[in-house]
């Protein structure tokens, strides 16, 4: 699809440089209308079936973890850090700045990986990034896993959760942000942080989100 397409281009001409509510200390390549994205988005990308423009948000669970690790840096500090699902990169960066060993941010978009190179850029910082399909990964390649908001979809939540408590019972420090939705697991998880995140009506139908950091059990 790069061939066809200069995705850099795209996404500079359809995002702002903006900081989210939660996160002020990072920018990022941001939608500042949701509806003229989208529409751009199927009219230019539709034949390459890319998925919908999810990197162009700043969602709450990838700030209430962002946020965290900003303020707790020692959650990350030395370690190998994997950003999950991980959109524009807020979270890989976060984790970059709070001073991870080696952070990979991982989003099967190829379009999303492009937009966190972006991002990376304008924070002055370094990740790795993969469009690679990391959830049949048995292996605990990383210290801590970053998760923000990734359970607003059964088939993805009941492919992704079983990978990530067995990853969890092998010693890997599993994060999750999630700001109420459907298919969270009622059970195996530990509040340990709470924010209250703004959001915009278009996308939440609603201007804040109390959003949970929380911690899966093996």
């Amino acid at each position: 699809m790069s061939d066809t397409i200069d995705i850099a281009a795209f996404v500079r001409a359809q995002t702002a440089v903006t900081a989210p509510p939660l996160v002020p200390e990072i920018r990022l390549h941001l939608a500042t209308q949701i509806t003229p994205l989208w529409e751009a988005t199927e009219a230019t990308l539709a034949a390459a079936n890319v998925p919908p423009p999810y990197w162009a948000f700043a969602w709450p669970g990838g700030q209430a973890l962002s946020r965290y690790v900003l303020d707790r840096p020692e959650t990350v500090r030395g370690l190998r850090v994997l950003d999950f699902a991980a959109g524009c990169g807020l979270g890989a960066i976060a984790a970059a700045k709070a001073g991870a060993a080696h952070v990979l941010a991982s989003d099967i978009d190829v379009i999303a990986t492009e937009v966190m190179r972006l991002n990376a850029v304008l924070n002055e910082v370094t990740f790795e990034t993969t469009s690679a399909d990391l959830s049949r990964d048995a292996n605990a390649h990383w210290d801590v896993i970053i998760a923000g908001d990734v359970c607003y979809e059964r088939p993805m939540a009941e492919a992704i959760l079983p990978w990530l408590r067995a990853l969890a019972t092998r010693g890997v420090t599993v994060l999750m942000a999630d700001p109420g939705r459907a298919y969270l697991p009622a059970t195996g998880l530990e509040e340990i942080a709470r924010y209250d995140v703004p959001t915009s009506l278009e996308l939440e139908d609603r201007t804040s989100r109390t959003t949970r950091v929380l911690r899966l059990a093996g």
